[in-house]
């Protein structure tokens, strides 16, 4: 058998209806850095934008995609310190959810309160979404590590 093929994850499109906002509230708002805005003819438009640290970036623009603005769901960051990135998220005006953590070792879909207090790999999280509904979940990660 020979050896898999490497495949990268670079870039995911998301579906915005005006691209102008989503860019500043990808800038301004959650830190992304702008790559690339090319409009090379009316009716085209890619703007590329990369999460601080992230090997993978995401697209938004116009004559992307097909699908409907805002139906972008759940792509994840991942952060060592889900605590920091809660406040700074909120501290920058985007709208976050309540930190949650997985109430069991041996996961059952249930949830509490507040960061995991062992502060344990994939078991913290939060979500905000993009002003045109597209969704993210912001999890922890090597906290231990830090």
């Amino acid at each position: 058998m020979s050896p898999l093929s490497e495949f990268r994850l670079e870039v995911l499109t998301l579906p915005v209806t005006d691209v102008d906002r989503a860019v500043g509230f990808y800038t301004a708002q959650v830190g992304f850095t702008l790559d690339v805005d090319y409009a090379p003819h009316d009716g085209f438009r890619v703007v590329q934008l990369t999460p601080p640290g992230s090997a993978a970036s995401i697209q938004l623009g116009a004559g992307l995609t097909g699908a409907a603005p805002g139906s972008a769901r759940d792509h994840y960051l991942v952060v060592a310190d889900i605590e920091a990135a809660h406040r700074e998220l909120a501290g920058h005006g985007v709208p976050v959810s309540a930190l949650r953590h997985k109430k069991s070792v041996d996961w059952q879909g249930d949830f509490a309160p507040g960061a995991d207090p062992d502060r344990r790999d994939y078991a913290s999280f939060f979500g905000f979404a993009d002003p045109d509904g597209n969704t993210w979940i912001v999890q922890e990660r090597g906290h231990a590590a830090r």
